[in-house]
């Protein structure tokens, strides 16, 4: 658990530094140029693609996990638009609620 941990915790702050250089360069207009290489029929637009139902995909567990619940929900949202800026803080978080009880990281509710 504490690999996993310390792989959540450099990718969070990888990907957070990434995200604050590329924001402070291009700014916060993604979406033209994301959605703009999935119309683009490229393998850009490809990866952008299946990156994007990825996040759907994840925004959707955590919603499950959550029992649907409207701070499930909630989560699942932001999950949906910040990818790894909000997973890898919150898996790092869970680890710790969770006591490192992979099941219940996983499960949620449904356990």
């Amino acid at each position: 658990m504490n690999a996993f941990r310390g792989l959540l915790i450099v990718l969070a702050l990888t990907i957070a530094a990434f995200t604050v250089y590329v924001i402070s360069k291009f700014g916060l207009n993604i979406a033209p140029i994301f959605f703009g290489e999935i119309q683009s029929l490229t393998w850009a637009g490809q990866f952008n693609y299946d990156f994007m139902t990825y996040l759907w995909l994840s925004a959707l567990w955590v919603m499950w996990r959550g029992g649907f619940s409207a701070q499930s929900i909630l989560l699942g949202l932001v999950a949906s638009v910040l990818g790894m800026t909000f997973f890898a803080p919150y898996l790092l978080f869970l680890t710790f609620q969770t006591k490192g009880n992979i099941k219940q990281l996983l499960l949620g509710k449904h356990l």
